[in-house]
């Protein structure tokens, strides 16, 4: 019974720390084009300055791995916007009360929320191609977050977020 309870636990443990990504994209957009990237200059990401700072500095590694290049007259620009939210608690107990009888019945239920909702940061990226002034790709992300994790782990967080993200980029064509 004990060991049923602990994998329970780590099952819920494992899904409240997932990353979900949505993406969209235009399919007309031959992705070859690009090469060079920036940022727009009056990007307010929502972050804080020094996650702001760990989450460029990570895109930055990830794109140029990619072989994209940092230019200061790119090809498309991107935006980082950053929002955060409580989630709903998951789970809860039900109470109830019934009566019956000669083909009477009744009841009241009432949940009882159990614990506090999660703090959840989405993130969404959008690319503009630089010529057109046109979105041509967007990924948003959800995750849990912590207000109060270490340097380390937040930038750990984010890597593994920006490694989710860019798994699926460019995009295969069909």
């Amino acid at each position: 019974m004990r060991y049923l309870l602990f994998i329970a636990f780590c099952c819920l443990l494992a899904s409240c720390s997932s990353i979900r990504v949505n993406y969209d994209y235009d399919k007309g957009t031959d992705f070859s084009n690009y090469t060079t990237y920036n940022y727009f200059s009056d990007m307010e990401t929502g972050l804080s300055q020094l996650d702001e700072r760990r989450l460029i500095g990570i895109l930055d590694s990830t794109l140029q791995f990619k072989g994209y290049r940092l230019a200061e007259e790119p090809e498309f620009f991107i935006n980082i916007l950053s929002s955060e939210y409580q989630s709903a608690p998951n789970s809860s107990v039900g109470i109830g009360m019934g009566g019956g009888g000669r083909n009477v019945g009744g009841g009241v239920s009432v949940g009882l929320p159990i614990g506090n909702g999660s703090i959840q940061r989405h993130i969404q990226f959008d690319f503009v191609d630089a010529q057109r002034d046109a979105l041509f790709w967007k990924a948003s992300t959800e995750s849990g977050y912590r207000d109060n994790a270490s340097p380390s782990v937040r930038e750990d967080r984010l890597r593994a977020l920006v490694k989710k993200v860019f798994s699926k980029f460019p995009p295969e064509t069909d």
